[in-house]
């Protein structure tokens, strides 16, 4: 269990941060900035949940705790040993989570534009939050390893959230929807 008995330790201070393995690596470099990004989404999804209850508000709950997971899979340069990472459960977890939400909405039509009610409008946030996460992931896979179930769960998320947002919009029939060339002119 982790214990933080003091919050600051200066040990930053220089632009550095640690990862799990105790290794200094620049605050801006790809892997803090992959999990940096990871925290953002974290933080996002909290703002959600704020408007959310029951079903989506557990299965949000169980998403920030898979997204310190992934945190820590980040922070952990692979073969350190031993290392907290994404596993399948938790993808399929999410793809079971996507099919089951997905049968109750009608197909699409047209893409949606982000927002709705408050809790749906975050998601789709938090939505945007993780494919940059997810960006930030590939970038730092064309230096060193990443947990490839890692990048199929962000790639997962993303898709997750999209599809609890059109949920939280009556079932999707308050999705607002993308006219093309609507203010144009064009037809």
């Amino acid at each position: 269990m982790v214990k933080l008995n003091k919050i600051y330790t200066r040990t930053g201070d220089g632009g550095d941060t640690s990862l799990v393995d105790g290794r200094r690596v620049a605050k801006h470099s790809r892997r803090p900035a992959a999990f940096g990004e990871v925290d953002e989404a974290n933080s996002v999804i909290g703002l959600a949940r704020l408007h959310t209850s029951d079903d989506a508000d557990e299965m949000l709950g169980r998403i920030q705790n898979d997204l310190f997971d992934l945190g820590a899979d980040l922070a952990t340069p692979e073969g350190d040993s031993p290392a907290l990472r994404i596993t399948g459960d938790q993808v399929t977890r999410l793809e079971t989570e996507i099919d089951d939400m997905n049968s109750s909405l009608e197909p699409l039509k047209s893409f949606i534009l982000p927002g709705g009610t408050e809790a749906a409008a975050w998601l789709h946030l938090a939505r945007t939050v993780v494919r940059r996460a997810e960006r930030r992931m590939t970038e730092l896979a064309t230096e060193e390893v990443v947990n490839d179930t890692a990048m199929k769960y962000v790639n997962r998320l993303s898709d997750h959230l999209f599809v609890l947002a059109r949920i939280l919009n009556d079932g999707g029939k308050t999705d607002i929807l993308w006219r093309p060339g609507q203010n144009s002119g064009q037809k």
